[in-house]
C-alpha cells in the first residue's frame, strides 16, 4: 500500500513539473506597459510543421491591431532569433475603432493568434514580440521570449489551436459573389448573400499609397453596397486603385469570409439601393423642371421671349419649330455634360454638378459668350447665316432654328451654377450608376428642363398671345441686354479666385469700356453718353439708397459666425464634446448658395443660433477643385452645392437639409439636434 501511495505522489510531482509541460512562455509583462500581457505556446506534434499560439490580454479601454491596422497603428510582429522556418500568421476577424475621425482595425479585451511554421524546430525558439497598444495614448512594447521545444506536447494545445483557428475568416460561405470598383476618392464593394444581411462589417488589407476609411454600408435584402473613402494619407488626391488587387474580410453575424479580388471600374448602383431607378428618373425630371425657376436661367428666358416678340410673322408652325429647336439644344447640352462626366470618370477625376465653373478657362469662355449676347441685344451686331443656310432653315433677319438651338444650349450652361430640389439627388444617383444609366439620367434632366419649352411647342397659341412687336421692344431689348450684362459681370467676378481681385477689376473695366466704345461707334455718341450717364446715376442711386437704409440691412448682413474649416475630424471631435455641428459647403459660382446665404444664413435669428456656445460651424469652399471636399460630398451621396448638414446629440448621423434653405427648417433642425440632454 505504501508503495502505491509513493508511486502516485511521484506521478503527480512529475505532472506538476514545468519542465514536463508543453513549450510555454507563461504570461509576460513589461514594466513600461502594465495595460497588456502576452503568452506564447508552441507545439511540434504535427509532422512537418511547428504551431504557435500568441495570446494577448488587454485592460479595459485598450486595443491592439490587426494585420492591417487601418489609418493608424502598428500590427504585432516577431523578430526571430536564428533562422527558423517561415511563419504564417492567421488573423481572427477584427473590429473597427473610431478615434478622432481616424478609422483603425484591431482587437480589444483578449485575442489569440495562431501561427504556423512550415517545418519542425528543434531546441529553443526565441525572439522578441513587438506589440502596439492604444487607448488615449499609444505604447509600443517589446516582449522577449524563449520556448523550449524539447518538452512534451500538451493535449490542451490542440483544442486551443482549433478554437483560435475557428475565429479566422474562412474562404467561402458568407457571400456568393463580390465585386469591387473605384471612382475618384471612393472604393465601392458590392456583395450578394442569398440569406440576406444582418449586421455586416468590412475590413480591408492595406493598399500601397492609399488609406481606406470607414465604409458606409447599405443593404437591401441579398444586396450589400459599401462605399469606402480613399485618400493618400498626405492630403493629396487619392491614387487610382483600378487594376490593383484588394483583400478584404466580410463579417456578418459571427461568420467571416476572406476574399481577394481585382478592383475594376465604378460599379453600377444596385436596383434596390437608396431608391429604384424609376424614382431617380422622376427626380431628374422634377429637378430639371425646377431649374427653369432658378435665377441663372432668367436671362435666357428673357432672350427667348424677346426673339418671339421680334418676329413680324408669327404662326403656329414657326413657334413650334423654334421651341422644339430650343428643347433639342437643352437635351443636347445635357448629353454633352454626360459626355464630360464620362470622360472625367474614365480619367479618375472629381465628378459633380457645376464643377466646370471651377475651371478659369470655362469661366472666361462664358464671360465672352454673355458679353456677345449683351452686345447683340444692344444692337451692336447681328448674327447672320449664309444664304444657303438661311434658305434651308427659313431664317428671318438672321434668326433661324440654329439660333434657337443655341439659346437652349446656353440656358443649360447658365443653369449649372444653380442647384434645385431633387437635382443633387438625381445627379448623385447618375454619377454612381453605370455609364448607360448615367446617360439616361442626364437625358431625363434635359427633358425635365425642356418641359416648359415643349409645352409651348405643343400649344403654340400660348406664345401667339404675346403682344405684337413695336417701338416698345427697344426698351425690352435694352433691359434684356442689361440683364445679360449683369450675368457677364457676375461670371467675371468668379475669376478673382484664379487671377486675383485687381486683375479681375481691370478686366471688368476694360470690358465695360470696350462695350461703351462699341455703342458710341455703332449707335452714336448720344446713346453712349446716355448709357454711361445712366450707369453712373444707377450706381449713385444704389449707393445713396444703401447708405440711407444701412440701419435696416447692415446688421442682418453681417456674418458674425466663427466659421471653421470643414473636416471629418472636426465633426467627430465636436460630437465627442456633445456639441452640435452645422456644415455648409458652398462655392462662389453657386447662385443657390448666394441665395441661401443672404436669405437665411445671414438673418439675425440664424446668426444667433449658429453662434451658440454648443454649435460648431464648419464651412467648405468648393469654388476651386478640392479632393477633400469632393470626397466629403461623395461620402454623403451628394455631388452638388449647396450642401448643408446638421449633427448633434439628437442627430448623430447628421440630417441633410434641402438645397434651398428655409429659415424655420434650419432653426428647427438645429433645435432637434440638441437631443434630450441639455
Amino acid at each position: 500500500m505504501l508503495k502505491i501511495i509513493r508511486l502516485a505522489c511521484a506521478c503527480l510531482f512529475m505532472l506538476w513539473l514545468p519542465a514536463l509541460q508543453a513549450a510555454d512562455s507563461g504570461w509576460l509583462q513589461n514594466p513600461a506597459n502594465d495595460h497588456a500581457k502576452v503568452r506564447l505556446r508552441a507545439d511540434t506534434s504535427q509532422p512537418g510543421e511547428t504551431r504557435l499560439l500568441l495570446s494577448v490580454e488587454l485592460q479595459k479601454g485598450w486595443k491592439t491591431y490587426w494585420r492591417s491596422p487601418g489609418e493608424g497603428g502598428i500590427a504585432p510582429a516577431i523578430v526571430w532569433q536564428g533562422n527558423p522556418p517561415p511563419a504564417t500568421w492567421h488573423w481572427p476577424t477584427p473590429q473597427r475603432f473610431e478615434v478622432a475621425g481616424i478609422s483603425t482595425q484591431g482587437y480589444h479585451d483578449r485575442v489569440t493568434l495562431p501561427i504556423v511554421m512550415s517545418g519542425q524546430v528543434s531546441g529553443p525558439l526565441a525572439g522578441t514580440l513587438t506589440l502596439s497598444t492604444c487607448s488615449n495614448v499609444c505604447i509600443l512594447t517589446d516582449y522577449p521570449f524563449s520556448l523550449d521545444l524539447t518538452t512534451p506536447n500538451d493535449p490542451q494545445f490542440n483544442h486551443d489551436f482549433a478554437q483560435a483557428m475557428g475565429q479566422v475568416p474562412i474562404a467561402a460561405g458568407v457571400a456568393e459573389s463580390v465585386e469591387a470598383g473605384y471612382r475618384n476618392g471612393e472604393l465601392q464593394i458590392s456583395a450578394q448573400r442569398a440569406a440576406g444581411w444582418q449586421q455586416p462589417a468590412l475590413f480591408f488589407d492595406t493598399l500601397a499609397d492609399a488609406d481606406l476609411g470607414k465604409p458606409q454600408v447599405e443593404t437591401d435584402g441579398a444586396q450589400l453596397l459599401a462605399r469606402v473613402p480613399v485618400s493618400d494619407g498626405w492630403g493629396d488626391a487619392a491614387p487610382d486603385l483600378r487594376g490593383k488587387t484588394l483583400t478584404l474580410v466580410i463579417d456578418d453575424g459571427g461568420m467571416a469570409q476572406q476574399i481577394t479580388l481585382p478592383i475594376g471600374d465604378p460599379l453600377a448602383a444596385p436596383a434596390g439601393a437608396a431608391f429604384p431607378l424609376w424614382q431617380a428618373v422622376l427626380m431628374a425630371l422634377a429637378g430639371g423642371l425646377i431649374l427653369n425657376l432658378m435665377p441663372c436661367v432668367l436671362p435666357v428666358l428673357g432672350i427667348k421671349l424677346g426673339s418671339i416678340l421680334q418676329v413680324e410673322r408669327r404662326d403656329r408652325r414657326s413657334v413650334r419649330l423654334q421651341f422644339l429647336a430650343s428643347s433639342l439644344g437643352i437635351v443636347a447640352s445635357f448629353m454633352a455634360l454626360a459626355l464630360l462626366m464620362t470622360l472625367l470618370r474614365l480619367g479618375n477625376h472629381a465628378l459633380g454638378w457645376g464643377i466646370q465653373f471651377q475651371n478659369p478657362w470655362f469661366i472666361g469662355f462664358m464671360v465672352l459668350v454673355t458679353l456677345l449676347f449683351s452686345a447683340n441685344l444692344f444692337g451692336l451686331f447681328h448674327l447672320r447665316l449664309s444664304s444657303d443656310l438661311n434658305t434651308s432653315l427659313a431664317t428671318h433677319n438672321g434668326h433661324g432654328l440654329s439660333g434657337h438651338f443655341w439659346q437652349g444650349a446656353f440656358a443649360t450652361l447658365l443653369a449649372t451654377p444653380c442647384s434645385a430640389p431633387f437635382l443633387g439627388t438625381a445627379v448623385a444617383f447618375a454619377l454612381a450608376a453605370s455609364l448607360p444609366v448615367l446617360w439616361g439620367m442626364f437625358i431625363a434632366l434635359g427633358i425635365g428642363m425642356s418641359l416648359p419649352w415643349l409645352l409651348i411647342a405643343a400649344w403654340p397659341s400660348l406664345a401667339l398671345r404675346l403682344p405684337r412687336p413695336g417701338r416698345w421692344m427697344n426698351t425690352v431689348k435694352l433691359a434684356m441686354g442689361l440683364l445679360m450684362l449683369a450675368s457677364s459681370l457676375w461670371l467675371l467676378s468668379l475669376l478673382s479666385n484664379h487671377i486675383g481681385v485687381q486683375a479681375t477689376l481691370w478686366l471688368g473695366a476694360l470690358a465695360l469700356l470696350a462695350l461703351l466704345l462699341a455703342v458710341w461707334r455703332q449707335q452714336g455718341a448720344r446713346l453712349a453718353t446716355k448709357l454711361a450717364a445712366g450707369t453712373l446715376v444707377l450706381a449713385g442711386v444704389a449707393l445713396l439708397a444703401g447708405s440711407l437704409t444701412a440701419g435696416l440691412w447692415r446688421q442682418p448682413l453681417q456674418d458674425r459666425v466663427q466659421w471653421q474649416p470643414l473636416s471629418e475630424q472636426a465633426i467627430t471631435e465636436a460630437l465627442a464634446q456633445h456639441k452640435r455641428v452645422f456644415v455648409d459647403v458652398t462655392a462662389d459660382w453657386c447662385v443657390t448658395c448666394k441665395a441661401n446665404k443672404f436669405n437665411v444664413l445671414l438673418r439675425d435669428d440664424v446668426q444667433r443660433a449658429l453662434s451658440a456656445d454648443d454649435v460648431v460651424a464648419l464651412r467648405g469652399d468648393w469654388s476651386r477643385p478640392s479632393a477633400d471636399i469632393s470626397a466629403f460630398l461623395q461620402k454623403r451621396g451628394s455631388v452638388a452645392v449647396p450642401f448643408n448638414q446638421i449633427y448633434g446629440p439628437g442627430s448623430p448621423d447628421g440630417e441633410v437639409l434641402s438645397p434651398l434653405l428655409i429659415r424655420d427648417a434650419v432653426l428647427q433642425t438645429l433645435s432637434h439636434a440638441k437631443g434630450t440632454e441639455q
